[in-house]
């Protein structure tokens, strides 16, 4: 039996697609570079995947984009958050990460 890749479907050992999702079932060892699925000129693939979330260019996008905005409201007020950003930014990154890996071991 062949699992599938990306929906983990028990397929025929002679099966060369999926029988659930069409994803095939035998692809190349060759991998492509990370920066092609991330933020990379491959963005408008239905497979988008970053952070090893689906979507998580978006996802980081937006986040990074909240915090550009915090920052902008910050200097408004006057708010000294310059000590803040460098350790938001190391958290956000890690919640990122440990989004992935848990939805990466879901996954399997």
């Amino acid at each position: 039996m062949v699992y599938c890749a990306k929906c983990g479907t028990k397929n025929e050992e002679e099966a060369s697609v999926c029988a659930k999702c069409g994803q095939p079932l035998h692809v190349s060892t060759r991998r492509k570079r990370r920066s092609d699925d991330c933020f990379g000129p491959k963005a408008d693939k239905k497979d988008d995947e970053c952070f090893g979330l689906p979507h998580g260019g978006a996802i980081a996008g937006i986040v990074f984009g909240i915090i550009i905005v915090l920052l902008g409201l910050a200097i408004l007020t006057g708010f000294d958050i310059w000590a803040y950003i460098g350790p938001l930014i190391i958290v956000v990154v890690g919640i990122l990460i440990v989004a992935g890996a848990i939805y990466g071991m879901q996954r399997r």
